[in-house]
Parts: C-alpha cells; sequence; structure tokens
C-alpha cells in the first residue's frame, strides 16, 4: 500500500472504543480488529480518558501501522448531548484531566443511582455492572445494560437502549458535563484539535444551532465529523457548507464498539489531505508511527 501522507497511510479510521470505556475489546484488540479491516492508521477515542494510549499505539506499531492518540470528551448544550473529539493533546495537561476526572467520578454515581432504580423492578444490582467492566474502564450505560444482558433480562444492548434504558422508562439520571464551549477550548489549549463527533444524527431536532456552532469555530473548534453512520443526509449537507465556509477539518470514522454496536472499523474513514492538516495542527502529542 502506498503512503499517502508523510507518517501514515491510509486508510485512516479517526473514532474507535476500547474497554477503556464502552467498547468490548482491549486496545490492543481493537487495533488487530482495525487491521483485519483493512485500517493502517487509526484513533482510539475513549470517553473522557486517554489510559489505553499505550497499548493500543504499541499495538498499531506492531502492526505497521500509525496510531493517533484521542478522547471523545462527554459535553453538554442546554439538553442535548454533545461529544467532543480530541486529538493529539498533550494527557498530562492540568486543566483538561480535572475535567475529565470530574466528569467520570460523576458517571460513576449516575451509573449507581440509575442501577438503584432500576433494581426495584428488575433483578439487577450493582455488583452485576461492575462485572461488565474492567479497571480502567469509565462505568456508564453501556456497562449497565451489558449487565441486563448477563442478567438475562434483556437480548442485547440494543434492546437495553430501546427499552429500560431509554428516557421513557423512567430510570434515566443525568450526569455532569462541561459545555461544548469549554470542551473545544480545554483541548484546544492542551495542544489538541477538537472535532464534533456524528453532530447531526438522526432523530436530533438536538442538533446545535448554528450560531451557536460558530461561536465553537472562533473558539478553536477543528472541524466535524460528517462521515459517521448515524449523521443524516441533509445534516451532512448543512455541515459540509459550513465546513467549506470556514475551511474546517472533515473526518469521516467507524464509532467502533466491538460487539457492543454493528459499527465495524474503516465503514467509514478520512481522507489522506484532512489526516495530515489535523496532524499538522496538533501540538499536545506526536502520533505513534510504524
Amino acid at each position: 500500500m502506498a503512503t499517502s501522507s508523510p507518517g501514515f497511510a491510509g486508510p485512516v479510521d479517526l473514532h474507535l472504543h476500547s474497554n477503556h470505556s464502552d467498547g468490548t475489546e482491549s486496545p490492543a484488540e481493537v487495533v488487530a480488529q482495525a487491521h483485519a479491516y483493512g485500517v493502517r492508521t487509526l484513533a482510539l477515542t475513549d470517553h473522557d480518558r486517554s489510559t489505553g494510549w499505550r497499548e493500543a499505539g504499541d499495538a498499531a506499531v506492531a502492526l505497521g501501522m500509525t496510531f493517533i492518540p484521542g478522547m471523545e470528551l462527554s459535553a453538554k448544550h442546554e439538553w442535548r448531548s454533545v461529544h467532543v473529539l480530541g486529538y493529539l493533546f498533550d494527557p498530562e495537561d492540568d486543566a483538561l484531566r480535572a475535567e475529565t476526572d470530574r466528569i467520570r467520578g460523576d458517571r460513576v454515581g449516575r451509573a449507581e443511582r440509575i442501577v438503584r432504580s432500576i433494581g426495584r423492578d428488575y433483578d439487577l444490582h450493582w455488583d452485576d455492572v461492575v462485572a461488565q467492566t474492567t479497571l480502567d474502564a469509565t462505568v456508564g450505560r453501556p456497562h449497565i445494560a451489558d449487565a441486563l444482558v448477563a442478567r438475562g433480562i434483556v437480548r442485547d444492548r440494543t434492546e437495553a437502549f430501546d427499552g429500560i434504558l431509554h428516557p421513557r422508562e423512567g430510570y434515566y439520571e443525568p450526569h455532569y458535563a462541561p459545555d461544548p464551549l469549554t470542551a473545544v477550548r480545554l483541548i484546544t489549549e492542551a495542544g489538541g484539535v477538537a472535532i464534533i463527533a456524528h453532530p447531526v444524527t438522526v432523530g436530533r431536532d438536538r442538533m446545535m444551532p448554528v450560531p451557536f456552532i460558530e461561536r465553537l469555530i472562533a473558539a478553536g473548534l477543528g472541524g466535524f465529523e460528517i462521515d459517521h453512520r448515524e449523521n443524516t443526509e441533509a445534516g451532512k449537507r448543512m455541515l459540509h457548507e459550513i465546513a467549506a465556509k470556514h475551511d474546517l477539518i472533515v473526518t469521516g470514522s467507524s464509532d467502533y464498539h466491538g460487539s457492543g454496536k454493528p459499527n465495524r472499523p474503516g465503514e467509514n474513514t478520512t481522507s489522506d489531505e484532512m489526516v495530515a492538516r489535523l496532524v499538522a495542527r496538533g501540538t499536545g502529542i506526536a502520533p505513534r508511527l510504524p
């Protein structure tokens, strides 16, 4: 395969999760799966943490792949859940680490509250959820879903999220997350590149208003993850227009979670040009090269 730009080769998938957050495979297993699907440059983007970078990077280099360090930072705009992908930031940045520590800490408390509520109606206990996590995992609703599956209450994560874990069932609990402006600024000030993940997904009147998106761009937003299976075609067209107007980075990714979602590595990819722009812009940490 020809080298597509100095330091990396395509295809490139910039959004994958391991069991350090809500994926079902170890960082090394995620890399191996990506390689098997033809991906040659990837980013591990676990929720609110960077603990899988070393393992994923070692595995990538051993397979002749390029590893781009990343993270998916939780944020919230009004009632909307917004996920901000951060790439190539300094993992030791004090302000960003303090914020991710706060987010993860509140996620645990929130998960415990949800389990207590569900436990009043179903045979589910906190120990069941803990059994579905790894030592470094950010505990969240996917782990509760896995516990419901393990207890035989539902068949799979999809049934859990369509049923018991759906907000209409009354077990939903909010969790702390910074506003997207704060998220973008923290990533940028740590030398990273901030990209809004899946901004225009199906069924979302929750898409951030364009004037607010313009504020994010002014605050340093690097671009949008446009090629993603959950984005609508109309939403993609609108974001392409905004990206062209502001000369932003446009990415495409799988959002792979192992067996936790049907998404497969490399089902959407990022162009060589955009990857080169992202790598040139990130200054907090360097990619790991084969």
